[in-house]
């Protein structure tokens, strides 16, 4: 059986948590995924930017967990989004990633603020399928008979 290199690069950094790195590269995954159609009618080069990850990884943990991400990402040691830099960063000295000349772990400093973002910011959206609406209570006294 071989070695898992993202273990690797995470037993290198442990100061995170291994579903941080895991996470990362799932939202990386799917901001590259998202821009494949627009970049296949420019021809452009595939790169995310720090700032494109950031969002992305907003988006992702936003749909998975809800307003508990800020506090799942603190239980996996990420503070702050310079902490995802950090991350970036061992991935790219492992070379797991690339970078380009003009990205650096700037990048990833005073991104967002996790309470902002996913606590006081957060709305509830239900399943399109459900189709419920909140309403109001019903008229009367509201209380119990």
């Amino acid at each position: 059986m071989g070695t898992d290199p993202l273990r690797e690069v995470w037993k290198k950094d442990p100061r995170y948590r291994f579903e941080a790195y895991h996470f990362l590269l799932e939202a990386l995954d799917r901001v590259a995924k998202s821009q494949e159609a627009s970049l296949a009618k420019s021809g452009g080069n595939k790169h995310v930017t720090g700032q494109e990850l950031l969002e992305g990884m907003r988006q992702h943990a936003t749909h998975l967990f809800g307003p508990l991400a800020a506090q799942v990402w603190r239980t996996w040691g990420i503070e702050n989004t310079l902490d995802w830099g950090r991350i970036v960063f061992n991935l790219v000295e492992s070379e797991l990633l690339r970078r380009q000349d003009s990205d650096t772990i700037d990048d990833f400093r005073d991104g967002y603020d996790f309470d902002e973002v996913f606590i006081r910011s957060y709305e509830l959206r239900l399943p399109h399928e459900l189709g419920l609406r909140p309403t109001d209570p019903p008229e009367g006294d509201g209380g119990l008979a």
